[in-house]
């Protein structure tokens, strides 16, 4: 059960950063304390179906993915299914330009693939050289700055076969715990194990076996900006 209601409890603070708002709002939109939202949040208090309720109903999101981890956050949008993008396929699909998605690639450990849904997009962006198959999706934190700014975008495309990376380049990879945006470089000791590598030197080096990644995107632009005025 401890189990259980910690994966709710992830999916809850996932939710949270989603829509962009603090815990104390996210409380005052279910109609709940902020203290006690953050009792059921750190395990004081236990998840329950009133909760789970209260959050399916005021925020609009799947109870399935909220209780159990499948199907995704927001499975309908105005009674209509909602379509995921196979982003494999984008290539045969006439579009304005690349789509960019309301997605925080580094937020939350959800299935990402499942994520590139129709609502999801923010609009189009037009860039030279870039590959049709790409996407664009945002990057918090500063792990790897500056060559990725907090709050930058970037431009990624999946990587179908993990045994033709490109060492040295700049990955989202993918594990069952983890959404990370790093540079990818071999590792000489274990040929069955990468060395994922920050570029704030801040960060420490991680190891990590091939066989932990679900998925792998390669970074073919970032785009960092600065909003004046």
């Amino acid at each position: 059960m401890e189990d259980k209601n910690s994966d709710i409890i992830s999916r809850i603070k996932y939710l949270i950063q989603l829509k962009r708002i603090s815990q104390a709002e996210f409380a005052r939109r279910i109609n709940i304390d902020p203290s006690n939202l953050c009792k059921h949040l750190t395990s004081k208090l236990p998840i329950t179906d009133v909760l789970i309720n209260r959050i399916v109903v005021e925020m609009g999101v799947s109870k399935q993915w909220l209780k159990y981890g499948d199907d995704v956050p927001y499975s309908k949008v105005a009674g209509q299914s909602v379509e995921v993008l196979d982003v494999e396929k984008l290539s045969v699909v006439k579009q304005p330009g690349i789509p960019v998605y309301d997605i925080d690639v580094t937020a939350g450990c959800e299935e990402l693939s499942m994520m590139f849904t129709q609502d999801k997009i923010d609009g189009f962006v037009s860039l030279p050289r870039m590959s049709q198959n790409s996407i664009i999706v945002r990057v918090s934190g500063n792990s790897m700055y500056p060559e990725i700014n907090d709050g930058g975008y970037i431009a990624i495309r999946p990587v179908k076969n993990i045994d033709t990376i490109f060492w040295g380049h700049i990955y989202v990879v993918v594990t069952e715990d983890y959404r990370l945006v790093k540079y990818v470089r071999r590792d000489n000791a274990d040929d069955k194990k990468i060395i994922l590598h920050s570029a704030n030197p801040e960060y420490d080096d991680m190891e990590l076996p091939k066989s932990s990644i679900k998925n792998l995107f390669l970074v073919e632009a970032i785009l960092n900006f600065k909003i004046c005025g």
